[in-house]
């Protein structure tokens, strides 16, 4: 999971993720968006593969990112998870009864 938030901790990373919510798109498609250089942008892709939230796949000379949101997703439950969000409520304890002592 610290890979993931690792990740995440970058705006440029963050804005990658959101561009291939749209779909595939090629490494050079990506860089075009970002005043940033092209092994900067490498670095960057590096980063998301490592952490498993893109999978690249060569296609000729290019290289083609999808985005993997099942492992997003997962991290993000599991993050939430760990603070006890999504847990299920456990049953309130009834008051034990008078008359019956239970």
């Amino acid at each position: 999971m610290s890979h993931v938030f690792k990740a995440l901790s970058d705006p440029t990373r963050r804005r990658v993720l959101l561009l291939l919510r749209k779909g595939p798109m090629s490494a050079g498609e990506l860089a075009d968006q970002f005043d940033v250089s092209k092994p900067t942008m490498s670095a960057h892709f590096a980063v998301l593969k490592e952490a498993d939230l893109v999978h690249a796949e060569k296609a000729g000379k290019s290289v083609i990112y999808h985005l993997k949101l099942s492992v997003l997703e997962e991290a993000l439950l599991g993050f939430a998870h760990s603070f006890g969000f999504g847990a299920e409520a456990s049953e309130p304890k009834s008051e034990p009864n008078k008359e019956t002592g239970r």
